[in-house]
């Protein structure tokens, strides 16, 4: 969705998730300061940011933040943006939540992080992320149905549905991706290596980036369920995506 301007990206403070291994902890967690922005203001970012020709406006953590965000579109469609929004989740969005945003968002960007109820309880603090997920996921196909891209690939309506393979299987890779294909219509599903064990992450059984043949397993039953849209991330790409919220540009490769 970056494609070659970017996706002018917001990302929220704050989560409605307690996953013990995010990789966003210091904004998710607030553990550095933030700067707060009313409707106007943050309206006044999404109209700088298409000046700059992005492709998009991703909101990014947005669950908790839905009747702002809709405040802040709202004056930045008066302004004039006209950009597709995308909607990057954790997935765990009450559907009478996502019935505010239809027609509003045009491609959904959810993670599906568990198939078990006690994994999403141990290690994200919502024993119910499963069913309050899945439901969320059919919510948004009901509104977007499948991804639709332009003559150049990029996303212009739609649901992509994003995996993180974690270390030893505690996702559920296999049932979660089981679950994605019976859907109708299917989403997009882009299947995740980035996970890397951060200091503040004490699991035992998350101290080690993902092997190769974990990748593979997932990769393998991805392709073998026929999904005809998605993507596998490299497994280098745990060092790529190693964000320092204090800096300028988070995401810029650090020494």
């Amino acid at each position: 969705m970056a494609g070659q301007r970017g996706a002018g990206t917001v990302f929220f403070g704050g989560c409605n998730l307690g996953c013990g291994y995010c990789q966003n902890r210091q904004i998710s967690r607030r553990e550095i300061a933030l700067p707060e922005l009313d409707a106007e203001a943050l309206a006044e970012r999404l109209l700088a940011l298409a000046a700059q020709g992005c492709h998009n406006i991703a909101f990014v953590t947005p669950s908790h933040v839905v009747p702002q965000l809709l405040a802040a579109l709202a004056h930045a469609r008066a302004g004039g943006l006209d950009l597709p929004i995308v909607y990057n989740s954790g997935g765990y969005d009450a559907v009478e939540v996502l019935r505010a945003l239809e027609g509003v968002v045009d491609v959904y960007l959810p993670d599906l992080k568990y198939a078990s109820s006690a994994t999403a309880a141990e290690l994200s603090q919502a024993s119910d992320y499963w069913p309050v997920a899945t439901a969320a996921v059919r919510e948004m196909l009901r509104q977007v149905g499948g991804l639709q891209c332009d003559s150049a690939g990029i996303a212009q309506r739609g649901v992509i549905v994003r995996h993180l393979v974690l270390p030893n299987d505690l996702a559920g890779s296999e049932d979660v991706l089981a679950f994605l294909a019976s859907l109708e219509p299917r989403p997009a599903v882009s299947l995740m290596a980035q996970f890397y064990p951060i200091p503040a992450c004490d699991h035992p059984l998350l101290q080690r980036r993902i092997s190769a043949a974990e990748l593979a397993r997932a990769a393998a039953r991805l392709a073998a369920l026929g999904f005809e849209q998605g993507w596998v991330q490299e497994l280098e790409a745990a060092e790529l995506w190693r964000p320092d919220f204090r800096r300028p540009d988070p995401f810029a490769a650090q020494e």
